[in-house]
């Protein structure tokens, strides 16, 4: 079974950080140990509103990384343009509202396919993997494959907030989708990826899936790293990671 990849999504280093508009803790610094300590890629989500990862991250970013930048972005002409002038290796496309607390959902693609396939045209064509952020659904998933997306990354909070909640049929509801849809992605051609809600009491259901070849996983390891330090906790995730794909 191929290897499973880990991207830990960075973005809360800088919310802990805008919180007192300092300096610390540093988004880089903590990239530069996630490296260390085992992660695939690094993903960082540019919001509309800069709430927590800023323009001068991402310049940093490609500066000091040795591993693959997942830029996470909304479709606006603003975040097309960054991306085309900093070119990261993947650039994931994922719903965005002012309003919300985190990414609630998955991208509604098949009502936008034909705005969708013209704006990541141009990203594809400067070198970038475009993924897209969706349901386990499989119009979306029809439609992500239409406009040449490379890659999909499914929506897993779903199925960890029935963990989280002890709806345990739900739970496994959900997880029963996520396993078809994954398949059925993969037999499309498509990357399949996840990410959303992952912790190590949920990770491994999903690490299992053998078409899944990256999981991006950030708000938990960062909680985590308070208590158990932050290269501990991501090679805690991969140990678990690895033991559920043996």
């Amino acid at each position: 079974m191929p290897m499973l990849r880990l991207g830990v999504n960075i973005d809360h280093v800088a919310t802990v950080r805008n919180a007192r508009g300092g300096a610390y803790p540093d988004p880089l610094r903590a990239a530069k140990l996630a490296q260390e300590a085992g992660a695939d890629g690094i993903t960082a989500h540019l919001r509309e509103d800069r709430r927590h990862i800023s323009d001068t991250d991402i310049d940093g970013l490609m500066e000091v990384l040795t591993v693959p930048l997942n830029f996470e972005m909304a479709a606006t002409p603003e975040m097309q343009k960054i991306a085309l002038r900093h070119r990261p290796h993947a650039v994931c496309i994922v719903p965005e509202k002012r309003e919300e607390r985190t990414t609630e959902g998955g991208l509604e693609v098949a009502r936008e396919e034909n705005k969708l396939a013209h704006y990541i045209a141009p990203l594809r064509e400067a070198g970038c993997r475009v993924s897209i952020f969706i349901a386990a659904d499989t119009r979306q998933i029809d439609a992500a494959h239409r406009i040449g997306a490379e890659v999909i990354e499914l929506h897993t909070g779903a199925y960890c907030d029935a963990h989280t909640e002890g709806r345990m049929e739900d739970r496994d509801r959900e997880l029963d989708t996520l396993r078809e849809m994954a398949s059925y992605a993969h037999a499309l051609g498509l990357e399949v990826h996840a990410g959303h809600g992952l912790t190590y009491d949920t990770v491994q259901p999903v690490a299992a899936f053998p078409e899944v070849m990256e999981l991006n996983i950030g708000h938990f390891l960062i909680g985590e790293a308070i208590f158990r330090g932050l290269e501990p906790a991501i090679a805690e995730m991969r140990r678990l990671m690895d033991e559920a794909r043996a």
